[in-house]
């Protein structure tokens, strides 16, 4: 190998890192006439001081990914801050990046509706003109919270949907689309209400690379929900503006790889184009598993039109998260990761991924799941496990358990004590999401008598990224402002691609080199 250093020009792999950290500059890889080989970014010494053996163009962070997609949304990056349900991703959070260029989703899943109305009532007021997007989470056992959040969202006049967990279209997720649609005066299709919709599978891709079902405008239309015309305009556009590729992230996930999974859903965007011309337009983008400059950089190599982050901001000063929770996120290795029965679909056998260092909510979660495949009904457990159950889990009678349940539907949902009314199968599912449903908010709120139940939604990429910022300003979780994290992983995604593409020309660099380490902002 030929060796770096050639007086006036980059002499060490710091030098080399510096100039290649000049992502506004182009950089040539050159060779004297001793046959040593130097970097330079200066044009002068690129014609003049040797042989170019290659060189990289500028690259910005704003430029990875599709401009297309920073066009749509008024961002000034190809990245967003994906929803963390239960307010995880707060209106702090939306409001931190929103006024730092970027988008982020406000978690609404699992919130009580008055609260999202709430919170979207801030945000627009606050952020006026400036981009954000609200979670709308498939909730197939409380259909009434789909209508809760989109009415809040179309009250609220909330432009961006971000759409998860579907495995199928439901009215309201297209009454929240079609009720944008309209035409101007010039005749001309406008689409006020944009939907991203994060997806593991091509099936469920599919059905937002198509317009929304027939059956499904026509019911809208019966019900005054939507105008003929709005039914009529819905024909002729997908139903996404984006489609998410959700790999193997923390909360709800099919642990796709994202290497098979983006691939297989670009392939589907373009051959549902050849019949479905609007499809053509949907951007692809990619979530799961990014928590380190170089994902972010195989991911916009791959081909991704933008990047979804969520883990690694979980444990940003904005989340709202406990101190106590956010110190064991800071801990996690990529391993320390698991699957648990999720509270939303319990019955359905649905899993999350949840972190399992520090907390037993994993298999204990697991056991309720068990014990509700084996028994009809609560009255039908051993006596034995009924009493440990009330000792050590519920830590209260059942029955007690159970008149919460109440209390909490006849609010919330009623419909899913209708459903109950005379299943004893149905009653133990309802209270064994009790637990389920709470233990994410005993994390939230950080109990500490509740520390070993608790539940924490978290994918490989928050150990990723602890490995990435040891030793840096990021180590701290008092440091983690997620704006920050944001700059720091599209630059060191820029960073990266640069070495990638001189690597691909041939030259090998040291390795020092092919590493970004985090600077804080203050630093050039």
């Amino acid at each position: 190998m030929t060796t770096f250093g050639t007086p006036g020009l980059a002499q060490t792999a710091a030098d080399i890192t510096g100039l290649l950290l000049r992502l506004d500059r182009p950089c040539w890889i050159l060779r004297d006439e001793n046959g040593r080989v130097a970097a330079t970014t200066d044009d002068w010494a690129a014609g003049a001081r040797g042989q170019v053996l290659a060189a990289v163009p500028p690259l910005s962070p704003e430029r990875l990914g599709d401009k297309a997609f920073r066009t749509a949304h008024g961002v000034r990056a190809a990245y967003a801050a994906g929803a963390m349900a239960n307010g995880i991703a707060s209106p702090d959070l939306v409001v931190a990046m929103a006024e730092a260029g970027y988008l982020a989703s406000y978690g609404a899943a699992g919130v009580p509706p008055a609260a999202v109305d709430a919170a979207l009532a801030q945000l627009s007021a606050k952020l006026a003109g400036k981009p954000f997007a609200c979670n709308l989470i498939h909730s197939p056992s409380e259909l009434a919270l789909e209508r809760a959040i989109v009415d809040a969202c179309l009250r609220h006049e909330v432009r961006c949907v971000e759409a998860s967990a579907f495995m199928d279209l439901t009215p309201e997720v297209v009454r929240y689309r079609v009720s944008g649609l309209a035409v101007n005066r010039q005749g001309v299709l406008e689409v006020w209400n944009r939907l991203i919709a994060k997806v593991s599978r091509v099936e469920v891709a599919e059905l937002f690379l198509r317009p929304a079902p027939e059956r499904l405008l026509r019911q809208l239309v019966e019900t005054g929900a939507i105008t003929a015309e709005q039914a009529r305009l819905a024909e002729q556009l997908p139903m996404a503006d984006d489609i998410t590729a959700e790999a193997d992230s923390g909360g709800h996930t099919d642990r796709r790889p994202l290497v098979v999974l983006l691939p297989e859903l670009v392939a589907a965007r373009d051959r549902i184009a050849r019949t479905v011309p609007g499809a053509a337009a949907v951007r692809i983008g990619a979530a799961g598993g990014i928590g380190t400059p170089d994902a972010a950089a195989a991911a916009f190599a791959l081909g991704a039109a933008y990047i979804v982050t969520g883990s690694v901001n979980q444990s940003a000063v904005e989340a709202n998260q406990s101190e106590a929770t956010k110190k064991l996120l800071a801990t996690a290795q990529f391993a320390d990761c698991t699957m648990a029965p999720s509270s939303d679909m319990f019955e359905l056998g649905v899993q999350v991924q949840v972190l399992r260092r520090g907390t037993m909510f994993a298999s204990r979660a697991q056991r309720l799941y068990d014990l509700y495949r084996a028994y009809d009904g609560i009255d039908a457990l051993p006596a034995e496990i009924r009493k440990d159950l009330e000792d050590k889990l519920f830590r209260r009678p059942l029955a007690d358990i159970w008149q919460d349940c109440v209390t909490y539907f006849t609010e919330r949902d009623p419909a899913q004590l209708v459903s109950a009314e005379g299943n004893p199968k149905a009653v133990m599912a309802l209270v064994f999401r009790w637990y389920l449903g709470l233990s994410s908010g005993w994390s939230i709120r950080g109990e500490a008598d509740r520390l070993a139940d608790y539940q924490i939604w978290c994918g490989p990429a928050m150990g990723g990224f602890n490995s990435w910022v040891t030793g840096s300003h990021l180590a701290a979780p008092g440091n983690r402002r997620v704006a920050d994290i944001a700059d720091q992983l599209m630059t060191g995604a820029a960073y990266l691609t640069r070495v990638a593409q001189l690597r691909t020309a041939g030259v090998r660099l040291p390795a020092e080199c092919s590493r970004y380490v985090p600077r804080p902002t203050e630093e050039p």
